[in-house]
């Protein structure tokens, strides 16, 4: 087929660090604390900003302590894990390859003895109704090597006795979380916002606090995981007093894209742009023989980290729709239409395409006819 004459205007479709907000430019930065601490009154009003925004747009409860803490999503979740778990049984809950993290750190770290441990292939989730929320409960809200995202969280008990612990990174922003049955969430600002990495955020609800001032884990607790001091929640980390320095240059940024969501309609505008991206790419399969969706349930299908894989009705023979996924991403990124849309080694041989809020639909709907073309050049190439 030819070429197509019109390439998205901006070919970062990476599913992390993920695409700037529209008009992001260096100049966001010029406001930056640099040079100065980030216990200084100009440090902590940042910080603090970042906090009080994301709870506002986010809708988080008054009664819900927010902070930054070190290591991005991974420091937080398991800065959680350490802190929290322990006190009874846990079940923990994978279908890709972050999700699989989290349950080697629960079976090989921490070896808390009783754990059920349950798995689904990529394109699936585990059952949702087997989950026993006498238990803690760890699990992926959207699981992005997979494009599998849990439908709601209507199969969260609200009577529960044990904690939710919800790693939210690349469905925050774009996805409706329901706080009432969350008590652990966390996410870094690279995802949905298109920030820098190395921050994470870190949601407790009530319960959890409890839990953190009458329960200590019977494993040494590292400085960076630290959240109670004489028994006592540390009040201040969630005040923008950070257990370690933060980024002041990354802190700024973050600033900008909480402006930029607001100016976009907050968190229902988020979720708007993120499914009409959706919508897009759905629009596009039913109509495309050689691919599909990698979850074809359309209710788990995620709306940001979007995963296509080669149809088995594409003509291919199995080593070469193994192949196809790189071969394409190569293609596209030659041809500076597409960057970084091959899917994690973890995963099944598949493109991963980040749909999220920073994308905008038009570019979308201009790489499409690239995904085709790609395709039939990658046939006539092994033909």
């Amino acid at each position: 087929m030819a070429k197509p004459q019109s390439k998205p205007g901006n070919a970062n479709f990476s599913s992390g660090p993920c695409a700037k907000p529209p008009g992001w430019s260096v100049d966001v930065l010029k406001g930056a604390a640099l040079g100065r601490s980030h216990r200084a009154p100009v440090g902590l009003e940042k910080l603090r900003g970042v906090i009080d925004q994301s709870r506002e747009i986010l809708g988080i409860p008054e009664d819900y302590r927010v902070g930054i803490v070190p290591g991005s999503d991974t420091g937080a979740i398991e800065m959680a894990m350490w802190s929290l778990l322990g006190e009874r049984g846990v079940d923990v809950l994978a279908w890709e390859n972050f999700g699989q993290m989290w349950v080697a750190d629960v079976v090989n770290q921490l070896n808390i003895e009783d754990k059920r441990v349950m798995e689904a292939p990529y394109g699936e989730l585990p059952d949702l109704a087997a989950v026993d929320f006498a238990r803690d409960v760890i699990f992926t809200w959207n699981g992005t090597t997979s494009g599998v995202r849990v439908p709601n969280a209507d199969w969260i008990a609200a009577d529960r006795e044990g904690l939710t612990f919800c790693d939210a990174t690349s469905a925050v922003f774009a996805m409706d979380l329901q706080w009432d049955k969350l008590d652990i969430t966390t996410w870094s600002w690279q995802k949905v916002l298109g920030g820098e990495a190395a921050h994470g955020m870190l949601v407790l609800s009530p319960r959890a606090v409890e839990r953190l001032e009458s329960y200590t884990p019977p494993w040494p607790m590292p400085k960076v995981f630290r959240m109670v001091a004489k028994g006592k929640l540390d009040e201040a980390l969630f005040r923008g007093a950070t257990i370690n320095t933060p980024s002041m240059l990354c802190v700024e940024d973050a600033l900008f894209s909480l402006e930029w969501a607001r100016s976009v309609g907050g968190q229902k505008g988020l979720m708007a742009r993120a499914e009409a991206n959706l919508t897009a790419f759905a629009g596009w399969v039913e109509q495309t023989q050689w691919a599909d969706f990698l979850p074809k349930d359309p209710a788990t299908r995620s709306c940001t980290s979007v995963c296509i894989e080669i149809s088995k009705n594409s003509g291919l023979d199995d080593e070469a729709l193994q192949d196809a996924p790189k071969a394409i991403a190569t293609l596209l990124e030659k041809e500076g239409v597409a960057f970084d849309i091959n899917n994690h080694r973890a995963a099944p041989p598949s493109l991963r395409i980040w749909g999220g809020a920073t994308i905008e639909t038009a570019d979308i709907e201009a790489l499409l006819p690239w995904l085709d073309w790609a395709f039939d050049e990658y046939t006539q190439q092994i033909a």
